[in-house]
């Protein structure tokens, strides 16, 4: 295994490694390698890593791991940050499309850095003593509260997510408090295994959750997570949500090479 050339960037203190893979030189199914490769004691550091490779049709293809090393559902912050990533090689300019595991995205690169992102359509929203579950791309239970800063985001997520309801697939965790049109959300990510300062796909969902909540058919929100601030912008359509924009910060962070893990 040779040197690794890699990028790391953050979506609003969501951290990826990002590698340039148009050579499908990356070892994709090295699980291993992946989990090392995001590990913050002995390896690069990260919640997930994405790979950017060719995709005929589309500017590029998106590939998502989680920290665990597996290939994983959608990563709404991932998806803003690889479109920052493939301005910065100079394979897009100001809007891109491209293809991920749920299908294909448009993307709006502003000159501030600022990522807005389309996400998937949302049919289905089930809801089940005032609790929400939702596919924005990954799936999503969201959990409504009074006073946010008393959850035990780590303990009382992962006791959802490993619940006999979700045992078999598992899914993320949202707590959100919500003020108007404005939420603050704490999420427990499936696949990191741990609360994560912000999470796009959740962000989405707990929107989309507070929209069917209120009873709106559009809207703008914007939110508070740890790691920094978005917003979601949607439309209501005759099954759920469409036209539905995810807006935030994606940053470069620093450009580096990794020795092969022996």
């Amino acid at each position: 295994m040779k040197e690794l050339t890699f990028y790391k960037y953050h979506g609003a203190g969501n951290d990826f490694v990002i590698v340039d893979n148009r050579g499908l030189t990356f070892p994709a199914d090295n699980i291993a390698y992946i989990e090392w490769l995001c590990d913050r004691r002995f390896g690069i550091g990260g919640d997930g890593l994405m790979l950017l490779q060719s995709k005929e049709g589309y500017d590029f293809e998106m590939r998502y791991f989680n920290s665990d090393g597996r290939e994983a559902s959608m990563c709404g912050n991932g998806g803003r940050c690889i479109v920052a990533f493939a301005a910065r090689l100079g394979i897009i300019k100001g809007k891109t499309e491209f293809i991920a595991v749920d299908g294909p995205h448009e993307a709006v690169l502003e000159s501030d850095g600022t990522v807005s992102l389309k996400m998937t359509d949302v049919k289905q929203i089930d809801v089940t003593g005032g609790e929400y579950f939702l596919d924005t791309g990954s799936p999503h239970f969201v959990r409504f509260l009074d006073n946010i800063d008393s959850v035990d985001v780590y303990n009382e997520g992962r006791a959802v997510r490993y619940s006999d309801r979700f045992r078999e697939k598992g899914t993320n965790v949202n707590f959100v408090q919500q003020s108007g049109n404005h939420l603050v959300v704490y999420t427990y990510e499936r696949g990191v295994e741990a609360e994560t300062l912000a999470c796009g796909t959740g962000i989405t969902a707990s929107v989309l959750s507070a929209a069917h909540k209120s009873g709106l058919d559009k809207g703008l929100f914007s939110v508070k997570a740890k790691g920094g601030d978005l917003s979601v912008s949607f439309e209501k359509a005759k099954e759920g949500f469409t036209n539905i924009w995810l807006r935030g910060p994606a940053a470069f962070v620093f450009r580096g090479t990794i020795a092969p893990n022996l």
